[in-house]
């Protein structure tokens, strides 16, 4: 037999063979055909599970790492985003000395096109990059009041990986920054649709909000259909301090007045603790002037006697006789008890010869 040739194009096709039939199953149709429509009726009364049938096309990842120097609240914050985050990716602590221009390689090494640094200062102050790399924009926070999943004592519970919802104050739309921002912050923090990590289920929503000149951030968890919101955590106040035209640096596209550096805040309590010190060193040197000074000796004042009730005088009695002493009751009874004792001992005596 000469071998046939096979099309690279694969146009050549390859002919299923039959399967032998048995003695045994050409004898038994009738029960092969009832099997089958059991089976099949198994299949209807089946409920299918939550699998996606859609296409993974938006392809946003997140970096999520941090410099050295941290604190363990940072830490446990930066692990609470990545878990709720499920298109985020670790990566190693940066060394302070690298310069944030670094940070567009790690990402396209990673394969990111968004970065969330955490950058620690002085082992107290903490700031957090949002970037788009490697073109930008990208905006630096500095981050308050922080209060981890750990930390919290909610109640509220999601399921690890759905996809939340977005809700934005309406400030948001009101001022040119304030809606790059929410742009920048829709692409990082909302999880991409059929993405292989997540889940298909909507139970937790983040919420935005701008207060005191501040980017509040909140996660809840809905409740049933009447959308009652329960918190989960982890919680966090942003402070804008700038706005960047490139990833990590270039033009500066805006700067926040109301912003005041850690720096700054730590001086101005120094100095308003120091100048409350200063002032009870001066009035204490005061009072020492005011004791040394000689007291000044006022005149009378006539008028300052007209109220005053004068007192009634008493007599004066001057008495001739001698007064007679007093008595000494306890002496007297003392003479009296030897007395009464002498005169039991000399009965005694008596009464013994």
């Amino acid at each position: 037999m000469a071998a046939t040739k096979r099309k690279r194009r694969g146009s050549l096709e390859v002919q299923a063979k039959k399967p032998k039939r048995s003695r045994k199953d050409s004898g038994q149709p009738a029960k092969q055909a009832a099997g089958e429509k059991e089976v099949e009726e198994e299949d209807r009364d089946r409920i299918p599970g939550p699998v996606c049938k859609g296409k993974w096309k938006n392809k946003e990842r997140i970096l999520i790492f941090s410099s050295r120097g941290i604190n363990f609240r940072t830490r446990h914050l930066m692990q609470d985003l990545r878990m709720l985050m499920p298109h985020s990716k670790a990566d190693t602590k940066m060394d302070r000395k690298d310069k944030l221009f670094v940070i567009n390689e790690v990402c396209e090494m990673k394969n990111c096109n968004k970065c969330i640094y955490f950058e620690a200062k002085k082992k107290q102050d903490l700031y957090m990059w949002l970037s788009n790399s490697p073109h930008g924009p990208s905006a630096k926070f500095l981050v308050q009041n922080i209060h981890t999943l750990a930390e919290l004592k909610m109640t509220g519970n999601c399921l690890k990986g759905s996809r939340p919802l977005l809700s934005f104050d309406p400030a948001f739309d009101e001022l040119p920054h304030y809606a790059l921002l929410k742009e920048l912050l829709i692409q990082i923090f909302s999880t991409p649709r059929y993405h292989p990590k997540s889940q298909p289920f909507v139970d937790h929503v983040f919420t935005f909000t701008i207060l005191d000149n501040r980017i509040w951030f909140r996660n809840f968890q809905i409740i049933e259909e009447d959308a009652a919101l329960v918190e989960i955590g982890p919680r966090f106040v942003l402070n804008l301090i700038k706005i960047f035209q490139g990833s990590f640096g270039g033009p500066t596209l805006y700067e926040n007045p109301h912003y005041q550096s850690p720096n700054m805040h730590r001086r101005i309590v120094r100095s308003i603790t120091a100048a409350k010190y200063r002032e009870k060193q001066q009035v204490k040197d005061v009072q020492k002037l005011k004791k040394k000074e000689p007291k000044t000796l006022l005149p009378h004042d006539p008028t300052a006697d007209v109220f005053v009730i004068p007192a009634e005088e008493k007599p004066v009695e001057i008495q001739w006789v001698k007064p007679e002493p007093k008595v000494d009751l306890t002496a007297r009874k003392r003479r009296i008890y030897k007395r009464h004792r002498k005169l039991q001992q000399k009965m005694n005596r008596g009464s013994a010869k």
